[in-house]
């Protein structure tokens, strides 16, 4: 039986730099995006380029992945890989997280920036922000994670352990504190990340934004703290 690798990329407002997405996307790979609520067109580019479209209107980061999770339940792939569709992280580098699961040796793969982020493409509310996270979700758990880095890949059976349910920028610190408390088999992964193709970032793009989303991790950090 082929090995399956879905790609979940949440998508608002991406329409420009999707296509630089799906240039450096293995062909191999099922991909779903979830327009989650654009007002651009979003979905309509996702399907030019044969992604399998999902709209989903409740705003939110964590709400769009689990979207893409609730799709892929009638057929579930082997690994589920989450990337952002702002073309910051190198798509054609998917093999280096899947390799790992695929291989047997772990559950759970993330990228880190921290070693090869290009200039100016982590602002430094976002350097500090993932520090301070990271040093939490160590206090808490007792993971050393590295990042948060959102390029990320999972065995299909750990995810389905985890039962997500953030639904919005606490999703990755939920997935890192929930997979020290299963004591998934995880591993971070150096990895480049360039500065977002076009438009502003979500979450580093206006002094809002940076404090809606500082508090929301540090919200996250505490509620989830306890297995």
């Amino acid at each position: 039986m082929a090995f399956r690798v879905a790609v979940i990329i949440p998508a608002l407002n991406e329409a420009e730099s999707l296509p630089l997405v799906f240039r450096d996307l293995p062909s191999t790979v099922q991909c779903v995006v979830v327009d989650n609520g654009s007002t651009d067109n979003t979905g309509e580019v996702a399907m030019t380029l044969g992604a399998t479209v999902v709209r989903e209107e409740q705003r939110g980061y964590g709400s769009a992945v689990l979207a893409g999770i609730r799709y892929l339940h009638n057929a579930p792939p082997d690994v589920v890989v989450i990337l952002d569709a702002d073309n910051a992280d190198r798509a054609d580098l998917i093999h280096f997280l899947v390799g790992p699961i695929r291989a047997g040796h772990y559950d759970f793969v993330l990228s880190d920036r921290t070693m090869h982020a290009e200039e100016g493409s982590l602002s430094f509310s976002q350097k500090h922000g993932n520090r301070l996270a990271c040093a939490l979700i160590r206090w808490a758990t007792g993971a050393a994670y590295k990042d948060m880095g959102p390029f990320r890949a999972i065995s299909w059976i750990a995810l389905s352990q985890l039962e997500m349910s953030d639904p919005t920028w606490g999703w990755n610190v939920e997935m890192q504190m929930k997979a020290a408390h299963h004591k998934l088999r995880w591993k971070e992964v150096p990895m480049p990340y360039r500065n977002r193709a076009a438009g502003k970032s979500k979450i580093s793009g206006d002094l809002k934004g940076v404090v809606k989303t500082g508090s929301r991790i540090l919200w996250a950090v505490n509620h989830y703290r306890k297995p």
